[in-house]
């Protein structure tokens, strides 16, 4: 099903990818690697107790920067990466994206769209049951907003914030500073306040928990993420973010020749 969708977006978008060599995408490729590895490493822990769980190794990730106003960023199953350009309005800095595609990987991780597949099965059956049991379809009608209002929404919203907090120990443990989800979500705050784009829906309508939720339990979060991110009074990640520097000079460097 994933590499269905990523051959259709492919098609879709083909005018507006950018290519492999451009800042943008290396930048997204370099940063996803990373937070790809720590998702690896930490499925591995986490179902480390759990002999059922058989560890396999995952399929291999593609990274794909499309040209748009848009500001999204999402991986479909099969480990496909896709990012829209307008999401730098937001993510300005390395920790800040990471902290986006951290999110982005977790869902996956979590196994989030398995379990819309089941959901979705199951609300199918009923359907019909209720149309079955009472063919004029009043059932069905009250059905279909009870399912949304009481179950479709709060589970969207329950998956949202579990992978905001897997997102930023996937963030942290790729040695990414996870204290930039709250600079991300507060320039979308700002912005969303501020009227461009229009105002969001109340949280009981929507499939994203509000800004401020979302704020707030990062603060929740933030100490176990920033432990994994200060491990061994920061040794763990020291060396790393020197790399991350040097790599960022480097990819600057290559895109100034290129442009020249």
């Amino acid at each position: 099903m994933g590499n269905e969708q990523y051959e259709s977006l492919l098609r879709q978008h083909q005018g507006g990818i950018l290519p492999n060599g451009h800042r943008a995408s290396v930048t997204v490729q370099r940063v996803g690697s990373r937070i790809a590895a720590a998702a690896h490493k930490c499925s591995r822990q986490w179902n480390a107790n759990n002999t059922n769980i058989q560890h396999k190794s995952p399929s291999p990730y593609t990274y794909t920067v499309v040209r748009s106003p848009d500001a999204n960023a999402f991986v479909l199953p099969g480990n496909h990466v896709f990012v829209l350009t307008g999401l730098f309005k937001y993510a300005h800095d390395e920790d800040e994206l990471a902290s986006v595609l951290g999110h982005e990987m977790a869902h996956n991780l979590a196994r989030h769209a398995g379990e819309r597949v089941s959901e979705n099965i199951l609300f199918t059956i009923l359907r019909r049951l209720a149309l079955i049991i009472d063919p004029p379809g009043v059932l069905f009608a009250l059905l279909i907003p009870a399912e949304t209002l009481l179950y479709s929404l709060p589970h969207s919203r329950e998956h949202e914030m579990e992978a905001d907090r897997i997102g930023i120990i996937l963030a942290s443990e790729a040695c990414y500073d996870p204290r930039a989800a709250k600079r991300v979500f507060s320039r979308m705050k700002q912005d969303a306040e501020s009227g461009n784009g229009g105002a969001p829906p109340p949280e009981f309508l929507s499939t994203h928990p509000g800004y401020d939720t979302r704020l707030t339990f990062f603060d929740q979060w933030m100490g176990d993420a920033l432990a994994r991110f200060n491990e061994d009074s920061g040794n763990k990640c020291r060396a790393i973010r020197e790399e991350m520097k040097r790599a960022r000079r480097m990819a600057a460097k290559d895109h100034d020749r290129r442009e020249g």
